[in-house]
């Protein structure tokens, strides 16, 4: 037996739970579309996990954070899906899939075949087993990627009041969870193989700013070494992390953030695979027709960066600093937190055009009024006017992505005969 829908969404992230929005808006026929998760409830803004929902009070709960309340749109409840006929399909594994025949196989046997499917799979976190550490499965080991880890995180956080924590990594998760943890009074010791935090993103400066904040707060830094081994109590329990240079770290906790691996297996010797990614086009559609990507999953051309195929994991940043990064007398890169629509389409401008900044010591004064004010005025050097709005920036969002491919997706199945 199975069930048959003309489009499928594969995955119950925040790439869904957007997308459903847009093809309600689109006029999605009801018993045409279906989510399939392996969590057992409606998509929600996976962001809050890290934020809200390890504060100590007044914590965010579903269904507060369901999607699409990150763009202050609509909040979709379980109701919600009803009302629209969508259906959801949660707590269910899919085994295998087959992208010739249009079919899924879930890990109870069922088969759910579809017209249009959109994998928004998302990501895994890495586990420690992976890099030849045991021991993740210790019950005061957390990982945080859903919502069953973010509430087994809690758990174990209120039982360490005043006690030790050890943040494994230096990157968003890692140091997210370690300022929650702070707020729930734990002290905590970050370990990371880096000279300093979010070296993937952050210059030096950035990084000495944040690390200057955070050890105001009571957070101890060990950078440059990874973690080696744990020391157990005889149930099971970390009571120490062993560092590979030797240093041993008491502990009533450990928190691992240490990087995502795409989850693609189902497809992999079925679509291209790129970069970690299911490689997709300018429409998010994949080697085959009749299949999207979307999200952590997809790896997809990026205009600003002359239609290179990249895979991206985004976020909004919070408050308000950034940095250039200049060659040859020409901005080449951006990053900025918290900045106003207006600074964040001026930065884009002045990338996507390659601005000249010659004065680096005027650039760093200025730093974000620097873009916007040549905006205002051609720039005479070459002929160049930054003032066309461009929004390059938002195209890396999962979430803005989505919209896109469930309106192509709709419009392109309307165009093809039903089974």
């Amino acid at each position: 037996m199975g069930r048959a829908f003309v489009y499928v969404i594969l995955g119950g992230g925040v790439a869904a739970g957007y997308a459903a929005l847009e093809f309600s808006r689109r006029g999605i026929a009801p018993g045409e579309l279906c989510i399939i998760s392996e969590e057992a409830t409606a998509p929600y803004e996976r962001p809050a996990l890290s934020k809200g929902f390890l504060l100590p009070e007044a914590p965010a709960r579903l269904p507060a954070f369901h999607t699409c309340v990150g763009s202050n749109d609509q909040r979709l409840t379980p109701k919600w899906y009803t009302e629209q006929g969508i259906e959801l399909i949660l707590g269910t594994q899919v085994k295998s899939a087959d992208v010739n025949r249009k079919t899924l196989t879930t890990a109870t046997g069922e088969t759910i075949s579809y017209k249009t499917l959109i994998i928004a799979t998302g990501a895994r976190a890495l586990k420690l087993e992976e890099f030849g550490v045991r021991g993740s499965d210790a019950e005061n080991v957390c990982y945080l990627r859903n919502l069953a880890d973010a509430t087994r995180l809690v758990n174990t956080m209120q039982t360490c009041n005043e006690e030790n924590a050890v943040v494994i990594g230096g990157g968003y998760i890692g140091m997210e969870c370690a300022a929650a943890l702070v707020t729930n009074r734990i002290k905590v010791t970050m370990v990371f193989p880096e000279a300093h935090c979010m070296a993937r993103l952050f210059t030096p400066k950035i990084a000495d700013f944040y690390e200057a904040y955070y050890e105001s707060k009571g957070v101890n830094f060990i950078k440059g070494t990874v973690l080696s081994s744990f020391e157990n109590y005889s149930d099971g329990k970390v009571t120490a992390v062993v560092l590979r240079d030797g240093t041993r770290v008491p502990t009533n906790m450990v928190v691992v953030g240490i990087g995502i691996r795409p989850n693609t297996g189902l497809f992999e010797g079925q679509l291209v695979i790129e970069k970690g990614g299911i490689k997709v086009n300018g429409r998010m559609q994949s080697s085959n027709s009749s299949v999207y990507a979307v999200g952590d999953v997809a790896t997809f051309p990026v205009k600003l960066f002359g239609n290179e195929c990249r895979r991206l994991e985004h976020v909004d940043s919070a408050r308000r600093f950034g940095a250039y990064w200049v060659n040859k007398g020409r901005i080449v890169g951006a990053f900025l937190e918290g900045g106003n629509r207006e600074e964040y389409e001026a930065i884009a401008n002045a990338v996507k055009l390659k601005m000249v900044a010659q004065d680096k010591g005027e650039v760093e004064k200025l730093g974000v009024e620097f873009v916007s004010n040549v905006g205002r005025h051609q720039e005479r050097n070459n002929g160049l006017v930054l003032h066309k709005p461009l929004y390059e920036w938002q195209a890396t969002a999962g979430v803005a992505v989505a919209l896109s491919v469930a309106a192509f997706a709709y419009w392109y199945g309307r165009r093809r005969q039903r089974w």
